[in-house]
């Protein structure tokens, strides 16, 4: 298995502000919030202190990891994808005969995924289900609350 992490050119750059935000912004406010609570006294019962070196942890794990994904990002321009099957970013319309609705999906990387959105990760059971599927498949998906059926009805790359 490859240690890349594929993602939208939107998701790379998603990650990118993030990862921005938390060295120039979040990591300074955090040196003054611990310079602040360190000048209160006793660090073994000051709870500002304590509570700022447990933010200043989460701030730094997060820039390692993004760091991390970054370093490894393989950025797939989805305009450009020429295909006969679904495959990583595409838009997906499905139709779901059980509740006679259609819906679209766009597949996209992990950390891109956002239901509310439509957008749903490569690796979720749903985006799984559909790689390499074409027009006309029906789709089983494995849910926690039963199997789900699907028919691809269309999809696209933009």
């Amino acid at each position: 298995m490859s240690d890349e992490c594929p993602m939208t050119a939107e998701g790379k750059k998603k990650l990118d502000d993030e990862l921005k935000n938390l060295i120039s912004v979040e990591r300074e406010n955090i040196k003054v919030a611990i310079a602040t609570a360190r000048s209160h006294g006793d660090l073994k019962e000051n709870s500002d202190y304590h509570a700022a070196k447990e933010r200043q942890s989460h701030i730094e794990g997060r820039i390692m990891d993004l760091q991390s994904k970054l370093a490894r990002a393989r950025v797939v321009d989805v305009a450009k994808i020429q295909s006969s099957k679904i495959v990583f970013g595409a838009r997906v319309t499905l139709a779901d005969p059980s509740k006679d609705t259609e819906i679209v999906y766009q597949i996209v990387g992990e950390d891109e995924a956002d239901l509310s959105k439509n957008k749903v990760s490569y690796m979720s059971p749903l985006g799984k289900a559909l790689i390499g599927k074409e027009e006309g498949d029906t789709v089983t998906v494995k849910a926690p609350k039963g199997d789900i059926e699907y028919e691809v009805l269309s999809f696209e790359y933009k």
